[in-house]
């Protein structure tokens, strides 16, 4: 029988599960995280956090931190695999919002949270080499079971457990059985980041084509000199038809060679930078098929419930993986943090951000916001004369707009200066 302060047993030590800490933290909530690994590396690339994200991470009181190590996006553009604009606009600050709109690699944002975990929760807190087995629930609480490398294991009590252990999930595997594979879009997607001169404001991220073959190129920090930025670029063509299975198991740190991705490259036109020379310069980058998972009907199992990538995989259209994660935490934290507990906690905090999600996640497979891209080419494969004659702005707005309303950083969801 538990007895105590309530406490949140964590599995899963990635962007979600850290976020989702000092959210509850923040409501003077016990928690305790376990990661299956026996230590971070710096995987990943980049990733932008939006104004509904940083909202959650300027109450965190981490901005200063992010400014240390990020860059404030200011500028969006979104064209035609021929470098002809289809719709640009300001972001973040220069956009109205109250919160920048930051651009970051994803080592260096989980970096910030666990600086920030080891700066406020007490010591032991965090545990790495503990990857979740098996976990019992009680009348009171819960026993989840992590086993070391070594094979030895290690019991832990607490009121709830949050399954945010990633794509893979072993927490969601134990209670959504025989699911399979994570579904393929078809889609093979490239991402590395290079030292690489400054382009236009330095500020500023070009998405160049539709889905099916697309370039995306933005700086993410601090370059080596003056004149250069840490540039993130990745690179997304359709191998097959979607809803397959993947090729290989998905994951950020499977290294590519530079002759699978070289002559794909000359389909793109991005006048501000020769990403031929850029690619070829990055001494190392990763493939992936881009895949996710179907959503679910439920999230929640008693005292149980799954967040971030282990509740929503989703593809990385729209820039909302790791900000829907970001949200999941808060909205846990508030239903917690309001005098929920046990099973009706966990179906409170479904309730909340399961349909909002999962609307994410189905968005997605259709191009998120980028879809702007696909109805344009679509309609002018070649270069064009006067993009209102291919698609009116009332048409694009509709677009762009409608996924910011779904993904909730709509101008008028969120407080603005």
């Amino acid at each position: 029988m538990r007895s105590g302060p309530m406490k949140v047993i964590i599995a899963g030590a990635g962007i979600g599960g850290l976020a989702a800490a000092l959210s509850l933290h923040k409501q003077g909530i016990a928690c305790e995280i376990y990661e299956k690994v026996p230590e971070l590396l710096q995987l990943g690339v980049g990733l932008t956090l939006l104004p509904h994200a940083m909202t959650e991470l300027d109450a965190l009181g981490l901005v200063p931190a992010l400014d240390r190590v990020a860059v404030r996006t200011e500028h969006l553009y979104y064209r035609t695999r021929h470098g002809q604009n289809v719709w640009d606009e300001p972001r973040g600050l220069k956009a109205g919002y109250k919160v920048p709109q930051f651009s970051i690699h994803r080592a260096d944002l989980q970096q910030v949270l666990l600086n920030a975990i080891r700066e406020r929760l007490p010591a032991g807190a965090l545990t790495l080499d503990a990857a979740f087995e098996d976990v019992t629930e009680h009348q009171d609480g819960i026993v989840a079971r992590f086993r070391k490398a070594d094979g030895s294991s290690l019991e832990v009590d607490g009121d709830i457990l949050i399954g945010a252990d990633g794509i893979h999930s072993a927490v969601r595997s134990k209670f959504v059985q025989d699911e399979g594979k994570p579904r393929w879009s078809g889609l093979m997607l490239w991402r590395g980041s290079v030292d690489w001169p400054r382009f236009m404001d330095g500020r500023s991220i070009i998405i160049s084509g539709g889905t099916d073959c697309k370039f995306i190129l933005y700086p993410i920090g601090p370059g080596k000199t003056p004149a250069t930025q840490l540039m993130n670029w990745a690179a997304v063509i359709r191998q097959a038809a979607p809803g397959g299975l993947p090729p290989a198991r998905e994951e950020w740190n499977r290294e590519a060679r530079h002759e699978d991705l070289r002559a794909l490259l000359s389909r793109f036109t991005v006048p501000e930078a020769d990403i031929a020379a850029m690619v070829a310069a990055t001494p190392m980058f990763w493939e992936f098929p881009m895949c996710d998972r179907d959503p679910l009907p439920r999230w929640s199992f008693g005292r149980v419930s799954l967040l971030g990538d282990a509740a929503h995989a989703m593809y990385p259209f729209g820039a909302n993986g790791a900000a829907q994660a970001i949200l999941d935490g808060r909205a846990l934290a508030d239903v917690l943090g309001a005098g929920a507990t046990g099973a009706e906690a966990m179906q409170l905090y479904q309730a909340e951000r399961l349909p909002k999600a999962n609307d994410v996640v189905a968005r997605n497979r259709n191009g998120g916001p980028e879809r702007v891209i696909d109805e344009v080419e679509a309609r002018a494969p070649d270069p064009f004369a006067d993009i209102d004659a291919v698609l009116p702005r009332a048409d694009r707005e509709t677009i762009v707009r409608g996924y910011s309303r779904l993904a909730g950083f709509a101008a008028e969801q969120l407080e603005r200066t």
